[in-house]
Order: structure tokens, then sequence, then C-alpha cells
């Protein structure tokens, strides 16, 4: 590609990877501009998470190491609603949200991708790791990074062909390790530092979190049974259980005992052993395609967590929303995690888990 004259915005966490993506885009002749989010009003001692004070302090730092323009766009009001509220409306009807998801597809890679054209940019950059590669009938597929390890395809399933035809991802057909050398031999300021692990805009305590923004009124309580439906006790409310969790659930037993199933209409909360978690059929809604739709019938691979590895599932119905079902069973599939849809390394597209059939 002739980079002379081409812009792009690449989006600057600041952290080592987008600051090596900037770094790698400039060497290679583009017009590079930095632009950073600020996404969320953080306690002063908040040091987790991206997008904090701190990490917008190194992008700029980097930006002028690497003498680029640099711009911060306040997204505040947009995160806390696209991202914020319905991490918070998803816990209180008992699901399980990945606000991360949301956030590139609503935030991320819509409207940083204005804001980058607002700016005469040709190209949005991130430091993701995952490719892009245009087919001869100028199809673009989005497919899993070489790096498997630090492989984030599965967020980004939410893009169309429009929005990925304005994408660049530098760091797709790396390794972190290299990565991290190049920042190192060219001197980047971040080039050492950790990866961000937690939700950007929760403290350590994600329960109190939640709790401390739903209206008491809108709680909803009920009962903890078992596979039977037998009572076993009471609860304060589903949104302080997620399928599969182990700890917190307060019923007298000298086995470990899990959450299999939430109930938002009659607030019971079904728990049971190991092998109660181990389910097949699902229903995914929103659905979203970077490729050609699914069909009924076909095999996909398909991974319902970001950290969870893909697996062989079947299309059983299809309309405005997919029932999925995997060929063996899957521990833990969790209403509100993203189901992102592969045929090899390639993303068909995905959408959130709506409810867990059998």
């Amino acid at each position: 590609m002739e980079t002379k004259n081409k812009r792009v915005v690449i989006a600057m966490s600041g952290g080592v990877d987008s600051s090596v993506a900037a770094y790698l885009l400039k060497e290679q002749g583009y017009d590079v501009v930095g632009i950073s989010m600020r996404l969320w009003s953080y306690d002063p001692d908040t040091t987790h998470g991206c997008c904090t004070p701190d990490d917008l302090y190194d992008a700029r730092r980097v930006a002028d190491q690497l003498q680029i323009p640099y711009y911060v766009f306040n997204f505040e009001q947009k995160f806390e609603g696209a991202v914020v509220d319905q991490f918070i409306e998803s816990y209180r009807v008992g699901e399980t949200p990945n606000p991360c998801v949301r956030c590139n597809i609503d935030i991320k890679f819509d409207l940083l991708l204005q804001r980058a054209e607002e700016l005469g940019a040709d190209f949005l950059a991130t430091g993701h790791y995952a490719r892009l590669i245009k087919d001869d009938q100028g199809i673009i597929h989005l497919k899993r990074a070489v790096d498997l390890q630090k492989d984030q395809s599965y967020f980004l399933f939410g893009m169309n062909q429009e929005q990925l035809d304005k994408l660049m991802f530098p760091l797709g057909d790396m390794t972190k390790p290299e990565v991290r050398a190049i920042g190192e031999k060219a001197g980047i300021l971040t080039s050492q530092k950790k990866d961000s692990q937690e939700i950007c805009f929760v403290p350590t305590d994600y329960k109190k979190f939640v709790r401390d923004r739903i209206d008491e009124k809108n709680i909803i309580k009920g009962n903890l049974v078992d596979e039977t439906g037998k009572v076993l006790g009471k609860h304060e409310g589903i949104h302080e259980y997620t399928i599969g969790q182990r700890r917190g659930i307060e019923i007298p037993t000298t086995l470990p005992m899990y959450v299999s199933n939430i109930d938002k209409t009659t607030g019971n909360i079904t728990v049971g052993d190991e092998a109660s978690l181990m389910k097949k059929e699902f229903v995914i809604k929103e659905l979203r395609y970077t490729d050609k739709p699914v069909q009924i019938d076909q095999t996909y691979d398909v991974k319902i967590r970001s950290r969870f590895e893909p697996a062989k599932a079947v299309v059983k119905k299809v309309g405005e929303t997919v029932t999925l079902s995997f060929v063996e069973p899957q521990k833990s599939i969790t209403p509100g995690q993203a189901a992102v849809i592969y045929q090899g390394d390639t993303v068909v597209g995905g959408g959130w888990i709506d409810q867990v059939v059998a």
C-alpha cells in the first residue's frame, strides 16, 4: 500500500501495544495522529484498567516522543449510557456482561472511527491483536491473530465491512514478545508497561459497584433451589450471582455447589454439582456479521468467553436470533456474554447469549 499522504489515526491507550503500533505506522511513512478516549471519572486511587489519567499521560508522552499530534476526546456520557448502564442492567437481570466487547463495538469502532474521519483519516488503527485480509472479491475477513494467546478477534465481531475497510491492526502478525522487543529497541517509553486486566470503570468489588447503582425496588430477589426445584434458602438479589459461581452460595452442604441457572422471572437461582454446568444448546441475540450469515445445519467454531477456546457447534435455527448446539457439552454457557462464531480462524459474526436451552 502506498503510504505517502495517507493519514492514520491511532487509538492510543497508553500501553505498549498501541504505542508500538503508532511507532510502526510512522516508520512505514504514514501521517500518524494519536488520539485517546476519556471514558470515566476515576477515583484518585484507581490504577487498574485502561484509559485512566495515568494511561492518558503515558499516551501523550509517547506521542511527544514520536513527534506526532495527539488529542483526547471525552466520551464519558456516551460510555456511561452504552457500556456502564448496560453493564449494571445486565447484572440486575441475572446476566454476566462483557463491557469490553460493548466498548469496542459501540465506542471504539463507532464514535472513535467518526472522530478519526473528522480528523481527515484514511484509516483508524489500534493495537488489537487481530488480522484483516481482503480477498479477490474485495471482501475483508477478520481473522485471529498470529499470537493466539493474545488474540482479540473475539472483541471485534461487531464490525461490518464498511468499518473493516477503514481499520488497521499493525500487530496482528506479531507475537507479544516481538512487540515488546520492538518497543525496547526503539526506546518506546511504555515498552515494559504491564498489560491492564480489569474492567476499567469497576473498582475491586464489582458487586458493590452494581448494588450501589440499582434502586432497591428493582432488585430481583428469590430462592436458592436445587435441580429438582426444592427450596434450599433465599438470596438478596440475582445481581450478586453468575453462572458457574461457587463461592458465596449460603446454603448448608458438604459438597461443592455451583450456580447453574438464574431465572429473572421467578428470581430463583438453581444450584447443583459441577456436572450441572455442562450444557449444549443456547440462543444468541443481536446478531452482527463481519462475513456471510450463518447457515442452518452448518458446523462452526464458537467461542463463549474471551479466554475460552472455540468449540464445534451446529446451527439449529436462524432468524432474529440464532440457536446453536455444541457438539460436546461446554461448561458455564452464560447469558450476557458474547458468543463469537468462527470458520477456522475467520470471524463470521456473533451476538449475545440470551438463554441456555439444554
